[in-house]
């Protein structure tokens, strides 16, 4: 499997070392904003090709499929481009930063034939998977999920602390990951969603903070806090209410209402979200199968975001 990266920063650099410990991987192309850190990132990862333009890997008899790890605002357009030049793709989480381009790469991907997978890494992660089959054998059912995203970002830096060329969006990125994750726990979709937000930032020209509540049709409710305004603890924690018990989760981290630990070592082959994310990634493309976060499998979330959205650009309207 020869694939492509483009977007070699933080989130890149993750896919990278992920793909480096997948037997028959082999990543031949880097492409970012920046020549010299595409020249940098390929030679220490091996790749041959280093250039700032992906039409120039779109190209290539050497590339299969392309992870993209680029600003929000290009997900859309570029995973139909690597698409429509007969690659697969996996596409960073958010997909699209509107529900109609989501829509549209949906409608590619059908037209292509070829898989477009979307980055919703806690379908991945060992703790969520471990409640998951949990949940699926019935030895547990979500009453209420309690979810607090939070990060310290009043400046435009990436999560290695380095200047970043575009902007982060609360909603459309980190509300993605517990919009889908919601649903896909509770096997049914959501029904119901509301949304507040703080200020918009002067410069960033983004909400730092937002409240949003789901609820499906049975009555299952998600509560979810976001902010860039948080000094710590930093990151996601997803609290699990259940009818027989609690639990709280931090990445590939699982605890107990009461704190105790949950092994979830043997989960999967990996204790890496990313690493298990892109190793279903390549397994599909040559299984010839649906990857587990294809796009048809996670668009009803982007249908959830545009609603909340537009509830958020109605009463900007009214303030």
């Amino acid at each position: 499997m020869r694939i492509a990266l483009a977007g070699a920063g933080a989130f890149g650099i993750k896919h990278l070392d992920a793909l480096a410990l997948i037997d028959g991987v082999e990543v031949t192309s880097v492409v970012s904003r920046r020549l010299e850190q595409a020249e940098e990132v390929a030679a220490k990862y091996g790749a041959s090709q280093a250039t700032t333009e992906l039409e120039e890997v779109l190209g290539r008899d050497d590339v299969d499929a392309v992870i993209l790890a680029t600003p929000t605002e290009l997900h859309a357009s570029q995973a139909i481009a690597v698409m429509q030049a007969g690659k697969h793709v996996q596409v960073e989480i958010p997909l699209a930063d509107s529900w109609s381009d989501a829509l549209e790469v949906a409608r590619v991907e059908q037209e292509s034939g070829q898989i477009c997978m979307v980055g919703h890494t806690r379908r991945f992660n060992p703790s969520h998977q471990w409640m998951h089959r949990r949940i699926g054998a019935g030895e547990l059912s979500i009453q209420q999920m309690d979810v607090q995203t939070y990060f310290f970002r009043r400046t435009n830096m990436n999560a290695l602390g380095q200047p970043r060329s575009w902007t982060d969006h609360l909603l459309w990125h980190h509300a993605a990951h517990t919009v889908d994750l919601f649903a896909y726990q509770c096997g049914e979709p959501v029904a119901l969603a509301n949304a507040a937000q703080g200020p918009i930032h002067p410069e960033l020209g983004i909400a730092m903070d937002m409240s949003i509540q789901l609820a499906t049709g049975s009555g299952k409710l998600c509560t979810l806090s976001l902010s860039f305004n948080n000094e710590g603890p930093l990151g996601t924690f997803f609290r699990y209410i259940c009818d027989n018990g609690t639990y709280i989760a931090n990445y590939d981290d699982l605890v107990t209402g009461r704190g105790e630990t949950v092994d979830v070592s043997t989960v999967d082959v990996s204790m890496n979200g990313i690493e298990l994310q892109d190793r279903e990634f390549v397994a599909a493309i040559l299984e010839g199968r649906d990857p587990l976060s294809r796009i048809t499998d996670v668009l009803d979330c982007y249908r959830v975001l545009g609603e909340l959205e537009r509830q958020l650009a109605e009463r900007s309207q009214v303030v």
